[in-house]
């Protein structure tokens, strides 16, 4: 009798679940970079005295609102975003697979990096 998974199709499926999230991240921030230099590509940098850039767009609410107006500058958040939450899909994709195969060492091991992970993200927020 086969398992409902195998361990090659987990395996499989977790490739391809990263490859899709460097893809897709690639793709967001290539938009968001075509649409930031068509908007202010012809500015010239004033070189002789340097002005540091506070960014504009380090909250997800921000970068929600940069992207309602098409802010070249957001979408590429948005793709860094989303390059970063591929990795944590895959460990998440990791658990649901360990669950079904009801491998509760891997299923704890998995749950102890996602919280590592977790509170590393957060660490830098106001929120913890």
């Amino acid at each position: 009798m086969r398992k409902i998974l195998q361990d090659d199709d987990l395996e499989y499926a977790m490739g391809n679940l990263l490859r899709l999230g460097v893809i897709i991240s690639s793709a967001i921030v290539a938009i968001g970079g075509i649409i930031y230099l068509y908007k202010h590509g012809m500015h010239l940098p004033e070189y002789a005295t340097f002005i540091g850039n506070k960014s504009m767009f380090n909250s997800v609410s921000k970068i929600i609102t940069g992207l309602k107006e098409w802010k070249g500058q957001a979408i590429i958040q948005l793709g860094i975003l989303v390059l970063i939450f591929t990795p944590i899909a895959r460990i998440t994709f990791s658990f649901i697979g360990f669950l079904i195969e009801k491998d509760l060492l891997y299923m704890l091991l998995t749950l102890i990096v996602l919280a590592i992970i977790t509170f590393s993200l957060l660490a830098g927020t106001n929120i913890v």
